[in-house]
């Protein structure tokens, strides 16, 4: 037996209990007389202590310790006369009477310690090494106990874990597929799932009533922080279910986990239109843990700004500002770096206009030569500012202007300190636009996806004003990030053939993409709808982390390789000859 305890279990009670240990060596401390090593496993540390006046061939052996060698010991628990409430072991140590070099190591290229020296790149190079530091091992526990609690869940609401396939078909609409080749049909495909929808549909139409699974997705597309090739999903479907059903029974598996995991208990989720998401905070996953709402001074019905001789506020189509508490005292410095930080191609705006509110409540703006105090009292009720507060203008076209400011909103939010990342405001966004109308490819395209069921007050439009539809559909944000999304789905044939054709489908085309889910519908399909959660998303969320990659054993990076084993790579001539490729 390697060993009888682990290195993150022994207490005060076992001491003077003889015990073994396996692990790695962490870090080894040579005082002369004696030594001192940190030995650790997936568990904790537990420190061993070495001493020449009671095992001087011990002590030899703790001297040729190098960091990550894998070691036995057996020894006798004793309490540390220098206790570390850090750790759990802190209060006693093994006095070390045997010790056997089960495997050497070469010094490895970063510190295994929580604040490591390697960088991310080095970091994911040998990620088998950063998987044996204690944060990232922390984070895969709570992903795990994330998977556990959300069988368990489901699983008590009747919900049945059902597998479906990783090679499907290709499909046009949504992202990029990653496609595999096939050697036994020579020039066809498969393509990975980035979704799975249509199946999902088809449990549905097979009478299984509630299915999830936590399964792995694939989309080629760029990525970001929060984006991979590969993502897993918790992804869910119902029958005879409407839209209240859906978000009921998923808001309240949300509060359990954050109850379960975090020991939160989360408000009600609010809802918010998508036009509301939109007019009053530039994008449909807002961040709700502060305010600082969008105030239109020009456009939507209001004009306080034009004809005042500011030809930049003339001539555009819409004024937008945000009210920021306590940003009179800001700099003129602090002002020329939004000015800066704005106009970054990566924002593209042209300019920042500001007006200040001083302790004693006077108006004082950027553009005080155009407008009369009287004006500015206008801005400073439209924008309700307090004794202290600025406002920040923005102009430009409607969609464009409000993207500017709602990336400005969050960096305003983040450099105030308004989104605390122990705090969690969630809410649903609901009544999405149900097409998007591409003006390049002059046609519609499915703002989700083409099953998404329209709104049954506005099926009348779906014929005459197609792009005045709302799906009945909902996105789940937590803090600005859309944790998933769903919809009541399409459950006839007649109306599923409609969206087909809305979307530039002809019937051939419809067939050969979809035409076993419209045959399918043929034999009685229940209404029916469901929700995709992103899983890696969640699990950075709850664990406090912008990046995805935290929480994934083993990642890519933001090329879409695996550098540590060097993926994607090269085919050989003989496999290329082998699909037909060469």
């Amino acid at each position: 037996m390697y060993r009888t305890h682990n290195c993150g279990e022994l207490r005060l009670s076992n001491i003077g209990n003889q015990v073994a240990l396996a692990g790695w060596v962490a870090k080894t401390r040579l005082l002369g007389s004696m030594a001192f090593v940190d030995l650790r496993d997936r568990y904790g540390i537990t420190q061993l202590a070495f001493n020449e006046e009671t095992n001087k061939e011990m002590l030899d052996i703790a001297e040729t310790l190098g960091r990550e060698f894998v070691i036995q010991v057996e020894g006798v628990v004793a309490e540390r006369s220098s206790k570390n409430p850090n750790i759990g072991t802190g209060e006693i140590e093994l006095i070390v009477s045997k010790v056997v070099i089960l495997n050497e190591s070469i010094t490895p290229p970063f510190t295994i310690e929580t604040d490591t020296d390697g960088g991310d790149d080095l970091r994911m190079q040998y990620r088998y090494l950063d998987l044996r530091r204690d944060v990232i091992r922390k984070n895969l526990e709570l992903r795990h106990k994330l998977a556990q609690l959300i069988r368990s869940y489901l699983s008590g609401k009747d919900f049945l874990e059902v597998e479906t396939p990783v090679l499907i078909k290709s499909t046009p609409e949504g992202a990029r597929d990653f496609v595999v080749p096939s050697r036994l049909n020579p020039g066809s495909w498969y393509a990975l799932p980035q979704s799975p929808q249509t199946f999902k549909q088809l449990l549905m139409v097979s009478g299984f009533d509630r299915y999830f699974q936590i399964v792995k997705c694939f989309r080629d597309e760029d990525l970001r922080a929060d984006r991979q090739p590969e993502f897993t999903q918790i992804d869910c479907e119902m029958s005879f279910v409407d839209k209240e059903d859906v978000l009921n029974l998923f808001e309240g598996m949300m509060k359990n986990l954050f109850k379960d995991v975090k020991g939160i208990d989360l408000p009600d989720f609010p809802r918010m239109t998508y036009a509301d998401a939109m007019k009053y905070y530039g994008n449909d996953k807002p961040d709700t843990r502060f305010g600082m709402e969008f105030v239109a001074l020009k456009g939507e019905d209001e004009d306080l700004v034009s004809s005042k001789g500011f030809s930049v506020f003339d001539t555009v189509e819409s004024v937008i500002s945000i009210a920021v508490p306590g940003g009179a005292a800001y700099t003129r410095k602090q002002i020329d770096a939004l000015v800066d930080w704005v106009k970054r191609p990566q924002i593209g705006a042209t300019g920042l206009i500001w007006i200040k509110k001083d302790e004693q409540g006077n108006l004082k703006s950027s553009v005080d030569k155009f407008y009369s105090i009287d004006d500015l009292k206008s801005w400073e009720s439209a924008l309700s500012l307090e004794n202290g507060d600025m406002g920040l203008l923005m102009a430009g076209a409607y969609g464009k202007v409000h993207k500017q400011m709602s990336e400005l909103r969050l960096h305003m939010g983040s450099e105030l300190g308004l989104r605390k990342p122990g705090e969690f405001s969630p809410l649903w966004v609901v009544d999405f636009p149900l097409l998007e109308f591409d003006e390049e490819q002059n046609r519609y395209h499915a703002m989700h996806h083409p099953f998404t069921s329209p709104l049954k007050e506005h099926l009348d439009k779906l014929h005459s004003h197609p792009g005045e539809v709302n799906a009945n559909a909902y996105d789940m944000v937590i803090n600005g990030v859309e944790i998933g999304g769903g919809s009541i789905r399409i459950h006839d044939q007649e109306l599923q053939a409609k969206m087909f054709e809305l979307l530039g489908f002809t019937d051939e085309e419809a067939k050969a993409q979809f035409g076993f889910l419209m045959n399918a519908f043929k034999y009685g399909a229940p209404p029916h709808g469901g929700i995709a959660l992103g899983f890696d998303r969640l699990c950075s969320l709850m664990g406090g982390s912008e990046s995805i990659r935290d929480f994934i054993a083993f990642p890519k990076n933001n090329s879409g390789r695996d550098v540590m084993i060097d993926a994607p790579a090269p085919l050989t001539k003989e496999q290329l000859e082998d699909l037909e490729l060469s």
